[in-house]
């Protein structure tokens, strides 16, 4: 549909989403290689871009949203959810977002691809990006019936870094979420919440496997 050879791309995109950065110290930021979202973007690939309109503050879709093949091009920005270079950031970001607001009952079969890319991004230890993919995470939760609890199996593949961070007040840098800047401690106990909230009756037991002192928020 844009020239993409998807097979190809898909394979070069689980690769790219395979490789984690150093542990060496856990809280030094990995480093943040080129994802394949960005490849893709810059070739043209991808159907969206910079609204200059707007200031630069908003994106143009090239294709109805509706139009959109969710299992190809949802996994694909998640994959952008890594970068910390503008304007890939900020347009696989808002790109999600968009996808999220419009995808209703298309998001929750592709669930399952989303998991390593969300991994992906937390593993940079990069504030701004993992601030960013915890509001992703949340909005994900929300956008459509039993996403929460299909996210609750893969807990263990992405809470470790949320053990982490738990509790921390690490200010995030050049992300604003309304008049106040949410520390990366209060980000997690929010989405530890919202993924508790909406995951079904498994959730908390899945949360606690990872975060042992976490206490349960629902009856809050």
């Amino acid at each position: 549909m844009f020239g993409v050879n998807k097979e190809s791309e898909a394979a070069s995109m689980k690769n790219s989403m395979a490789a984690s950065p150093s542990r060496a110290a856990v809280f030094n930021e990995g480093p943040c290689r080129p994802t394949v979202f960005r490849k893709l973007y810059e070739r043209g690939d991808v159907p969206i871009q910079k609204d200059c309109r707007e200031g630069g503050r908003s994106v143009q879709w090239k294709v109805e949203l509706d139009m959109l093949d969710y299992h190809y091009f949802l996994p694909l920005f998640f994959d952008g959810l890594a970068e910390s270079i503008a304007p890939y950031n900020f347009i696989a970001v808002q790109g999600i977002h968009e996808i999220l607001d419009h995808g209703g009952p298309k998001i929750l079969p592709v669930v399952p691809q989303l998991i390593a890319p969300i991994r992906k991004a937390l593993d940079t230890r990069n504030n701004a990006v993992m601030c960013s993919t915890m509001k992703v995470l949340q909005h994900l939760v929300k956008s459509a019936d039993r996403v929460g609890e299909a996210l609750v199996p893969h807990f263990k593949q992405f809470l470790r870094v949320f053990c982490e961070f738990w509790g921390k007040t690490y200010a995030p840098h050049a992300v604003v979420y309304g008049p106040k800047k949410p520390s990366l401690g209060e980000l997690v106990e929010e989405t530890l919440q919202i993924l508790e909230q909406r995951g079904g009756k498994d959730a908390l037991k899945a949360i606690k496997v990872m975060i042992p002192n976490y206490h349960s928020c629902v009856s809050c």
